[in-house]
């Protein structure tokens, strides 16, 4: 068994409904209807294989980048909302998981196009792609701790 995906519970209910899909974990809850009641849906197990292709890496999206560096900025450590290429991009620097970091407002401004060496910086870090995916990130464990040992962050 892996984790495919995060479904609405809309989706996880029809599929237990129409038998594709049984419940692992549930929170106790029942949702109930006329004729029948259906524990809360948390944690689904599909009843016949599924073909999953290969798996993109994770683009470096302003979310993931700042999921991946848990909201802080890289340069001065406070909350960071922005982020910021280390080379930038109008010196050759690309878009790329070791070129990016979340930044703070202040940071990313003072920095501006300048190099790290330029302005005396220095990363707290080596930037580096993530090793999840992002629809189960440590956020998305956080959220449902039910979660956690099917999903290894």
């Amino acid at each position: 068994m892996e984790p495919l995906c995060i479904v609405s519970l809309r989706r996880a209910v029809v599929l237990v409904m129409t038998g594709k899909a049984t419940v692992l974990e549930t929170d106790g809850r029942l949702l109930h209807s006329e004729h029948v009641s259906v524990p809360l849906p948390v944690v689904l197990c599909l009843t016949r294989y599924v073909h999953v292709p290969v798996r993109r890496p994770v683009p470096p999206t302003r979310r993931t980048v700042l999921q991946r560096d848990n909201h802080r900025c890289a340069y001065c450590g406070g909350g960071a909302d922005t982020v910021d290429h280390v080379n930038p991009r109008s010196r050759g620097g690309r878009h790329e998981w070791t070129n990016v970091v979340a930044a703070c407002v202040r940071c990313n401004h003072r920095k501006a196009d300048r190099l790290l060496h330029e302005i005396g910086w220095e990363l707290a870090f080596v930037p580096r792609a993530p090793r999840w995916s992002v629809a189960f990130g440590t956020t998305s464990v956080r959220s449902e701790p039910l979660w956690s040992q099917y999903v290894v962050a």
